[in-house]
C-alpha cells in the first residue's frame, strides 16, 4: 500500500536522480558497511543495498553475527540502529534483516 500524497492527490512516491548498476557498492553503502563492521567485529556477514536507486535515501541490511546469538529480533534491530544512529538521520527508510551463524 502506497503512503497517501501531499493534500491526497495520490502516492508519493521517494524520487532519486540518479540510478546505478549493482556491480559496485555506492559510496553510502561502503559508509554504512564500514560503520556495521567496526560495531559487529563478530559479524560473519554484511550486505547492504541501497534500494533507492542509488541517491542513499533508503537502505536495506542483512546482517549475520553471533552478536545477535540469544536476543529477539526486536533487540537485534535495536542493536543495528543504535550502530547507525547518525547514518540513519539522513535516511528516508531502513530495512533491516539479522540472523545468527548456523551452528
Amino acid at each position: 500500500m502506497a503512503a497517501a500524497g501531499l493534500l491526497g492527490r495520490g502516492p508519493l512516491f521517494l524520487r532519486c536522480s540518479s540510478w546505478r548498476s549493482f556491480t559496485s557498492q555506492t559510496d553510502g553503502e561502503a559508509r554504512v558497511t564500514q560503520v556495521l563492521r567496526e560495531k559487529f567485529p563478530r559479524a560473519s556477514a554484511i550486505k547492504v543495498v541501497d534500494i533507492s536507486g542509488g541517491c542513499g535515501a533508503m537502505y536495506e541490511i542483512h546482517i549475520e553475527s553471533e552478536e545477535f546469538r540469544d536476543k529477539r529480533p526486536l533487540q537485534q534491530h535495536r542493536m543495528v540502529n543504535q550502530a547507525l544512529s547518525e547514518e540513519i538521520r539522513t535516511m528516508h527508510g531502513l530495512r533491516i534483516f539479522t540472523s545468527t551463524p548456523k551452528p
